[in-house]
């Protein structure tokens, strides 16, 4: 009997999208002018972000519209998201009661088209829900029987008045309504009338509403598909291509000599690398080896202490080629698929020629030095933090000026070093105005930091943030951080699940071995739209500098030089694994999504155990897709459980047997939402399967 509202080309998809009406909509009917509250109220909608900001999703993401709505008595209601599309398409799509008996209301959608979209939620006391639940009481009870019978009736005369109708409808609804008010119609042929389930149907998507109340009219930024989705892949340019010598002395890799290390990247099933910055490096008070303050001549320095002679923030290494080479590199990824991401560290070495043309810039000791960097116990006396208080509108100036000038070489994504350390004003600013020229950029932060400074950084516009995933490695632990990032925070922070970085190298990797590599990859693959994976940790290194979380001989402070071809001859390499990662990623749309991560539960306090489902009217190829993830965190053991789901979440009674299949081995099972599993972290750390069927 109705129209559904559906089409390919529309800028959504929906689990629950009905026809738009013109309806008179007022807000708070019935509510006096002085209150607050509507007649219907409507509260907590979601999705929201603090501090002001607006809600952000990117295109594909099922974001889950919510709010609290609520009234008086025991009359019925309904609640409906109005949805405006940066092209100005408008769609209706109805919420549904969570059952969870607080009045909580959703319902997802998937925003197609990249923009500002504008949403509002309208709360309506539901007459034809309010009737009918009446009516299959009492007039099988024989209670009232003849007021329901009319007031049956003159609800359908109602709806049959209103316009936009589909056909059918009218002729139906008389028909119901003359046999509610014929005085020969049986108790069965009014019973037919409540129980019709195309009336129910019609009701469904052309309500009959009364008190209708608006929400305040919001915002939601869906930005473009990789910057909320995407395998980052971190490498040192100047490391690929290296050669050591035989007197120990190594000498630079280029661009030229790093585009031999593209093809494995994007073999991996990588779409972002990320080079670190690759600008001059200063030469007074360069760091050696292990962040030793004795560099030698030959030593090449940390390249986050930016500028020298050559140039600054605008300017290429040297021994990494020139601006040319720097563009036929990015080139040479996207050819391969692959978007590179640069470093953006609005710091300077002593030697940067802001040093001198811009003093003002840096914040001046009383005996006349600059501060340097520090980070106690860490002292960065290589490096001069900005003082962004200092001539603010020209620090903005010329940062937007260097932000630019890379997007000129084709970069589209920057990693911002430690923003936690700039105002939070000043990210507002520069994001905001970058956006409005250039929509496709994308800022990661680099902010290990204080939970509120985090937060507020996501909020005021980066798309991306690193996060505390590096620190969680206990089931418990990791339950706490995957539900907070999933369900508390993800209307405007996304994490991206870097698995190691050049300066951390955790405990877990430490002692855990080749198994704790593999878990932490399977996890931050699986757990998140986003993940990454910094150069050398498919090679297992794990030996830590001595007093420090972060590798021996650290590439932030020397060129490296891995044989990689060795390792793939030898098996001695992750990538195998890495690679099939990323291949279930690429092939399973719910793996795609951060807001749909359930928790499940298991008998053993070291198997952690989540699902992923994405309905098949929210899939972009109308199959529903549910991923389940079983492992073993514990690095050191053998693991024998039973792990307990809860089956409904993808629509399978509690105790039916369903199939699933390990995306890893290939194997497949019976399974009932109560399984065994024996997970040897050495062999086989993990189940991900995909449920068949």
């Amino acid at each position: 009997m109705a129209a559904k509202n559906r089409s390919l080309t529309r800028p959504w998809r929906s689990t629950r999208p009905v026809p738009v009406r013109s309806l008179p909509i007022t807000a708070s009917v019935g509510a006096d002018a002085d209150t607050i509250s509507g007649r219907i109220p409507v509260q907590d909608v979601h999705p929201s972000a603090p501090g002001g900001f607006a809600p952000s999703a990117y295109a594909g993401e099922a974001v889950p519209f919510r709010a609290t709505a609520f009234r008086e008595g025991h009359d019925l209601i309904g609640v409906q998201l109005r949805l405006w599309s940066p092209s100005g398409e408008e769609s209706l799509h109805r919420l549904t009661s969570t059952g969870d008996g607080l009045d909580h209301w959703e319902v997802q959608v998937v925003p197609l088209e990249q923009g500002i979209w504008r949403f509002r939620v309208e709360s309506y006391a539901d007459e034809w829900a309010s009737w009918h639940h009446a009516a299959a009481v009492k007039i099988p009870a024989g209670v009232d029987v003849a007021v329901m019978r009319e007031l049956g009736a003159a609800l359908f005369d109602r709806a049959r008045s209103e316009k936009k109708l589909p056909a059918g409808a009218k002729a139906r609804l008389q028909a119901a309504a003359k046999t509610l008010r014929a005085a020969s119609a049986s108790a069965e042929d009014v019973l037919a009338v409540v129980e019709d389930a195309a009336l129910a149907s019609f009701f469904a998507d052309f309500p009959v509403q009364s008190f209708i109340t608006v929400s305040a009219e919001r915002t939601l930024l869906v930005e473009r598909e990789r910057a909320g989705y995407g395998a980052w892949y971190e490498f040192f340019p100047r490391s690929e291509g290296a050669v050591r010598h035989a007197d120990g002395s190594v000498s630079s890799g280029s661009f030229v000599t790093a585009l031999d290390r593209l093809p494995a990247v994007a073999a991996m099933g990588f779409q972002v690398l990320y080079l670190p910055p690759i600008h001059p490096i200063g030469r007074t008070n360069r760091k050696g080896p292990n962040n030793t303050l004795d560099a030698g001549p030959d030593d090449p320095g940390s390249p986050w202490a930016i500028g020298a002679a050559e140039g600054g923030h605008d300017t290429v290494h040297p021994d990494l080629g020139t601006l040319a080479d720097f563009r036929a590199f990015v080139a040479a990824a996207r050819d391969r698929g692959i978007e590179v991401a640069l470093d953006l560290a609005l710091q300077a070495s002593p030697d940067h020629p802001w040093v001198t043309s811009h003093p003002e810039w840096f914040t001046t000791l009383p005996d006349g030095t600059i501060a340097y960097a520090e980070n106690p116990p860490k002292k960065y006396q290589d490096i001069y933090p900005v003082n962004f208080d200092n001539d603010p509108l020209g620090i903005r100036a010329e940062v937007l000026r260097i932000v630019e000038h890379w997007i000129a070489q084709g970069v589209q994504i920057f990693r911002v070093d430690n923003p936690h350390t700039k105002p939070l004003a000043f990210w507002e600013w520069l994001i905001r105005t970058v956006n409005a020229k250039h929509p496709d950029v994308v800022f990661l932060a680099e902010a290990f930091t204080r939970p509120a400074m985090m937060r507020s950084l996501a909020a005021a516009g980066f798309q991306q943030s690193y996060s505390y995933f590096t620190w969680r490695n206990t089931r418990a632990e990791l339950e706490e951080f995957l539900t907070s990032v999933s369900h508390e925070t993800a209307d405007f922070l996304r994490p991206n699940l870097f698995v190691n970085t050049p300066d951390i190298l955790t405990e877990y990797l430490q002692f855990g071995g080749r198994a704790a590599f593999a878990i932490r990859a399977i996890v931050a693959a699986t757990a998140a739209p986003l993940w990454g994976v910094y150069a050398g940790f498919e090679l297992f290194e794990n030996v830590a500098r001595p007093g420090a979380e972060e590798n021996i001989d650290n590439e932030k402070y020397e060129i490296k030089t891995r044989d990689w071809a060795e390792a793939d001859a030898t098996g001695r390499t992750l990538a195998p694994l890495i690679t099939r990662l990323n291949e279930i990623r690429a092939a399973h749309p719910a793996l795609r999504q951060l807001r749909n991560l359930r928790l499940h539960g298991s008998d053993d306090d070291a198997i952690l155990v989540f699902s992923k489902h994405l309905p098949a009217e929210l899939s972009p190829d109308g199959t529903a897709d549910t991923i389940i993830v079983v492992v073993n965190v514990d690095p050191h053991s053998v693991r024998e459980t039973t792990v307990h789901l809860d089956t409904t979440a993808w629509g399978v009674p509690r105790g039916e047997a369903f199939t699933v299949e390990d995306l890893l081995s290939g194997e497949e099972w019976q399974w009932t939402d109560h399984a065994y599993v024996r997970l040897d972290a050495f062999t086989r750390a993990a189940h991900i399967l995909r449920v068949k069927g």
